[in-house]
């Protein structure tokens, strides 16, 4: 993987408002500013939310933060994430609580090759949403037994959960299904065409792909009720899936769906200098009314919980500002 050493210009996705200038005295001094002063993010797919609110997150850096320039970069999302955090082509990515904590133990797609990543916050959660159309009469997991399912890019966080809940359903992942690893994009393209039943997508709310599927022919896609296996995957996994309710207006759809959510943190490596950690963990805060108007999973995290990135260590920069010091 080779690092972009180009000149980066400020992001121009979203449109925060205000000027670059400093707003803590404790900001990073431009002088000293590590990688040239340049902050890559590793997000996901360009419909997913990670890029969305990547998207806002650099342009908070870029304008808050002096003598560096961040952009966010469409990625394979979470397990393609966390080794571009590691090998130091990225500063900051994006992942899923579970994948993090494989690759950290060194266990699953890591096995044998723990990755040495630490956080700088808990912020929203995934919800795992399962979409198949309505006419393919499916209204269980085990309906989707033999027909064509994507379970999203290959190594991303979505793949995991994917494997996991179709595990748990009682499924073979590869010889169960007619399996498909598509990014979002791709994946939405061939639900509109009709060669694919169903597929897994692990993301905030609403995830802009979804909602553009689900509004353009309504009636035609529905959600199906995972929320009965969160039992099997705690039994194996611990504690950090939990049952949850994908509310009917988050897609404008008939009813609630019961479903399962997963945290999803933000990793750096732990090279990075604990002053520019602190300040990015800083602009999170102090900025989050303007990343909420990027996408509203900007609002759905807390300081009061953000320092709980079990079982990840907090970068000690990050543990400094959830101290107060």
């Amino acid at each position: 993987m080779i690092r972009r050493r180009t000149v980066l210009a400020a992001p121009l996705l979203f449109a925060l408002g205000a000027t670059g200038c400093a707003d803590d005295p404790t900001a990073a001094d431009a002088s000293e500013a590590w990688h040239d002063g340049r902050i890559f993010l590793a997000t996901g797919n360009t419909t997913g939310v990670y890029y969305q609110l990547g998207g806002g997150y650099a342009d908070i850096i870029s304008r808050h933060l002096p003598g560096y320039e961040a952009r966010a970069e469409p990625t394979g999302a979470s397990g393609d994430n966390i080794p571009r955090v590691v090998s130091g082509d990225m500063e900051i990515g994006f992942s899923s609580a579970d994948t993090a904590a494989d690759a950290s133990a060194g266990r699953g797609a890591f096995q044998n090759r723990p990755q040495p990543v630490q956080a700088l916050a808990r912020i929203y959660s995934d919800y795992i949403q399962v979409v198949v159309r309505a006419d393919a009469d499916i209204v269980t997991m085990d309906d989707l037994r033999g027909r064509n399912v994507s379970t999203g890019s290959p190594r991303s966080g979505t793949d995991v959960i994917a494997t996991r809940l179709l595990t748990a359903a009682g499924l073979d992942p590869e010889r169960g299904i007619h399996r498909e690893r598509f990014s979002l994009p791709e994946t939405v393209k061939r639900m509109r065409a009709g060669t694919l039943d169903a597929f897994f997508f692990s993301g905030g709310l609403p995830t802009p792909g979804i909602a553009d599927l689900v509004s353009s022919d309504v009636g035609r896609y529905a959600f199906l009720p995972i929320a009965s296996l969160v039992g099997a995957l705690t039994k194996v996994y611990g504690p950090v899936y939990t049952s949850a309710v994908l509310a009917k207006d988050a897609y404008g759809t008939r009813r609630d769906v019961p479903t399962i959510t997963v945290p999803n943190l933000l990793l750096v490596s732990p090279a990075m200098p604990e002053k520019l950690a602190y300040d990015l963990t800083r602009l999170l805060f102090a900025h989050q009314a303007e990343l909420a108007t990027v996408h509203p999973e900007g609002r759905n995290f807390a300081r009061q919980t953000a320092s709980n990135a079990d079982p990840i260590p907090l970068h000690p920069g990050a543990a400094r500002f959830y101290r107060g010091g």
